[in-house]
């Protein structure tokens, strides 16, 4: 690598450490990683096939959940065969161009997740609240509409990052202590004042994933309201456990983001905390989501096992 990539304010490459301090245990902690990526391939092509397949799940929740599998699909992809070649083969360099866009996909993605998630609760609102209108409002063409609206906000608002970052002189480093490109990551290293960028940065995470977490929390309100309502117990059992497995999934996405989230804004958390922490944010779910469901929606779990050939009695 040239030594005037090492002078310039406009670096052709940056340096990824990886976990700091963890650097003898890479090679250790590449296992767990490398299992999670090869689940996540599996279980999310498997939903999608057995999404695709059973004429039964063609139905909005089960549309929202495939285009949430799509989505962790790409994140994982983007994120994990780096982190991988940086733990097994030392492959510390990446391409600005390369972090830029790592740095676009992930966030927009994630962005796009939450869209999902929020899509989902909403279908779970009209399916339980307006039962009678289900079908009427969420027909194929809402569904697609949605999901092209989600598609569209996050590429929107995170569209500029790459552009932003692009132009910032980086003179203090160009070494990020990072597994994979992210934006504040790099906001840190430019030797120039970010205050405008980093409120920028606040403003568009509040817009996508805080103001859909706020809605779904909302919707959620309503629907408990309305199951508690329901005559009878059976009814009531039935309702929430229509619910669970979306309620489940959600956890598992917002509780990684919103600690990752404050913790790399306003906390002092040990760096190779915070980084193992974030990347559990963007690979756990993708891992988990398929197994979520497919355990708790016997529609997908019987569909799964008769495409992987097993049979129960």
């Amino acid at each position: 690598m040239a030594d005037s990539n090492w002078t310039t304010p406009h670096p052709s490459t940056f340096i990824l450490l990886g976990i700091p301090g963890l650097k003898a245990a890479h090679v250790w902690i590449s296992i767990p990683f490398c299992s999670i990526y090869i689940l996540s391939l599996l279980g999310n092509g498997l939903l999608l096939a057995v999404i695709k397949t059973e004429l039964s799940l063609h139905k909005p929740m089960y549309l929202f959940l495939s285009m949430l599998a799509l989505a962790d699909l790409v994140i994982s992809t983007t994120t994990l065969p780096k982190i991988l070649c940086i733990f097994w083969f030392s492959d510390q360099a990446i391409h600005i161009n390369a972090c830029l866009a790592q740095i676009f996909l992930i966030h927009s993605l994630t962005t796009m997740e939450s869209g999902f998630m929020l899509a989902m609760a909403f279908d779970r609102y009209v399916a339980i609240c307006n039962p009678l209108r289900h079908s009427a409002i969420l027909t194929d063409r809402v569904v697609a509409k949605i999901g092209l609206v989600i598609v569209m906000r996050g590429a929107v608002l995170l569209g500029p990052h790459p552009f932003l970052l692009k132009r910032l002189p980086y003179c203090r480093t160009h070494v990020i202590s990072h597994t994979y490109c992210e934006f504040m990551a790099l906001v840190k290293l430019a030797c120039e004042d970010t205050t405008i960028m980093s409120a920028y940065s606040l403003t568009v995470a509040f817009l996508a994933g805080g103001v859909d977490f706020i809605f779904i929390v909302l919707s959620y309100i309503l629907i408990l309201r309305a199951i508690f309502r329901l005559p009878s117990k059976e009814a009531r059992h039935k309702s929430l456990g229509t619910c669970g497995s979306h309620v489940c999934v959600m956890l598992v996405f917002y509780t990684p983001a919103i600690f990752t989230y404050l913790s790399h804004r306003f906390g002092h958390v040990d760096s190779h905390i915070h980084i193992l922490i974030a990347n559990m944010y963007l690979l756990f779910p993708p891992m988990m989501n398929p197994i979520i469901y497919g355990v708790r929606t016997p529609g997908i779990r019987q569909r799964a096992l008769r495409i992987l050939g097993i049979t129960i009695d």
